[in-house]
């Protein structure tokens, strides 16, 4: 796994955390984190996946409705939302890689929350995941655009094919922990 402590701190830049990796180290961390969130949820009931946890400071600003702004995630919600996020970046790495310039907008898709009902319902998303990220990087030329990058945002660091995987990595290791945390809210009311 990659600690983003650095990165997240500002002492180093994304490009700085990543020099070196290529497609082989992009299949190990994914593989890696889709572990890790399996772990997660390893002795979950499907009930854990409705709960419906204590979070005070939920704050969903791009939430589809008014009455979910302020919702607190499910675990299923969690694990639709991760595995989305990084299928997008996997998607926009793959066109960067090989050498198409990033035409700007999202490459995001993401089955609603409210029908991932069940753990074997979320096992199945974090595998299919698993298998589209990865699938991904088979689309990588062997030699790579690692020039060709573009700008998500004003002041953000350009982002290139491994910089934009990596993260959708990062962006699972930031709800990592609430992950856990619903976990644990959950198990902790079923005793």
């Amino acid at each position: 796994m990659i600690d983003f402590t650095s990165v997240r701190s500002k002492q180093r830049t994304m490009g700085e955390l990543v020099d070196g990796l290529g497609p082989s180290d992009l299949r190990r961390l994914t593989n890696e984190m889709i572990d890790s969130q399996l772990s997660l949820i390893a002795e979950c009931t499907d009930a854990d996946v409705t709960f419906e946890p204590s979070d005070p400071g939920a704050n969903d600003p791009v939430a589809a409705t008014d009455a979910e702004l302020n919702m607190p995630w499910t675990l299923g919600h969690l694990i639709v939302h991760v595995t989305a996020s990084s299928e997008e970046a996997a998607a926009i790495a793959a066109e960067l890689a090989r050498g198409v310039p990033h035409r700007g907008g999202r490459s995001r898709s993401e089955v609603h929350w409210t029908t991932i009902t069940t753990l074997a319902q979320c096992r199945g998303r974090l595998e299919e995941s698993r298998r589209m990220r990865l699938a991904s990087l088979d689309m990588w030329p062997d030699a790579p655009h690692l020039d060709n990058s573009y700008v998500a945002r004003e002041g953000a660091e350009p982002a290139n094919a491994v910089i934009r995987f990596v993260n959708g990595l990062r962006h699972d290791d930031d709800h990592l922990a609430q992950i856990g945390d619903v976990v644990g809210q959950a198990k902790a009311a079923r005793s």
